[in-house]
């Protein structure tokens, strides 16, 4: 969607391009592990106020024990900012696909249809749902998250405010931080985060809002380090468990990657099934689960539309379409058939 948009959910990469991503970091994939390193001596940041333990328990318990996919309905769409409705049947069908291989979901918008998440997550038997806030600055969007945090205290464990607000210039990190802590007066017992690209933690000035959060969603993308298309899939895997070992040293709470992955198109850029399939089969050998620590499959499925969304970096990106486990007509890539069945094994 346009990165000037005021509401509406994202498009999962959203507002902000992969060519900008790359070009934000620089030239070399440990810029941001140097500027970190040079900072790590201080303590780490801790949230200045928590929620209560239970709630908690039940995030930690979600991200040990659980297994997280980024969702948005296959029936959004967004065309010039303007997001469509999501159908509450469509919202079914995804989550019926869905529930097999995953039993906790992150969103990235509150309204448009994504009001009925919640009881849809719940009659299927969901664990767990962090609920998207794609514009906490919006009155209606903010009162939908917390409506339903109070309605499913059982299923809803977090709630996302904002998601890339930041990097794409449409809040500063100050302005985040007072909003966060504006929320939490609203909200006590719901744990709160914020999500960003990785390098925005390792910055003194940006990573102020590391002391309002309850836990962090961080997007770690290999894909847009310049080294990516010639390595291996273990370095890939490798780089997204050494940004999270840094963050660490950033931050004292839970760490949960909220987007990470490969498109499976085009395959001229280096894209295909069998690397996306390649990389998560690698991050589940080197990056096992704890309640500390966890990763999200990013995303449930394709967008078309996203080929054509405006991007902070002008251009076609055709494999903003292409990020999906399954495609739009909710087809199973193979990635999906390696992943195990949480109702026959009870695996991650």
């Amino acid at each position: 969607m346009k990165s000037t948009a005021t509401s509406g959910p994202p498009a999962g990469r959203k507002s902000v391009s992969p060519h900008r991503f790359a070009a934000g970091l620089g030239a070399t994939m440990f810029l941001g592990c140097v500027l970190v390193a040079a900072s790590a001596r201080a303590a780490p940041v801790c949230a200045r106020h928590l929620p209560s333990a239970p709630t908690l328990e039940r995030l930690h318990e979600a991200m040990g024990q659980g297994r997280f996919v980024a969702y948005e309905p296959t029936s959004l769409v967004v065309r010039d900012g303007r997001p469509s409705h999501a159908d509450r049947a469509s919202i079914r069908a995804d989550l019926e696909v869905l529930r097999p291989r995953f039993d906790s979901l992150i969103t990235y918008g509150a309204l448009h249809g994504a009001e009925a998440v919640p009881a849809i997550a719940t009659e299927l038997g969901f664990r767990a749902l962090v609920i998207g806030i794609w514009n906490p600055f919006d009155e209606a969007e903010v009162e939908a998250a917390l409506a339903a945090a109070r309605r499913y205290p059982s299923l809803v464990v977090g709630i996302s405010v904002g998601n890339e607000l930041v990097f794409a210039h449409r809040r500063s990190a100050a302005e985040l931080s007072a909003r966060l802590a504006a929320l939490r007066a609203r909200a006590p017992a719901v744990p709160l985060a914020t999500t960003e690209p990785f390098h925005i933690f390792y910055s003194d000035e940006e990573s102020v809002v590391l002391g309002e959060v309850d836990f962090l969603l961080a997007n770690v993308h290999p894909v847009f380090q310049p080294w990516f298309r010639t390595a291996p899939d273990g370095s890939a895997a490798e780089f997204v468990v050494s940004v999270v070992g840094k963050l660490a040293q950033r931050y004292c709470g839970a760490i949960l990657v909220k987007e990470t992955g490969v498109p499976t198109a085009p395959a001229a850029a280096g894209f295909s099934a069998a690397r996306q399939a390649g990389f998560y089969r690698e991050l589940r050998r080197q990056f096992p689960p704890t309640p500390q620590r966890a990763f999200a499959y990013f995303v449930a499925f394709d967008a078309p539309w996203r080929v054509q969304d405006q991007q902070a970096s002008p251009g076609i990106h055709p494999e903003e379409a292409h990020w999906g486990l399954y495609d739009e007509a909710r087809r199973p890539k193979d990635v999906v058939r390696e992943i195990p069945p949480l109702v026959a094994t009870g695996s991650r």
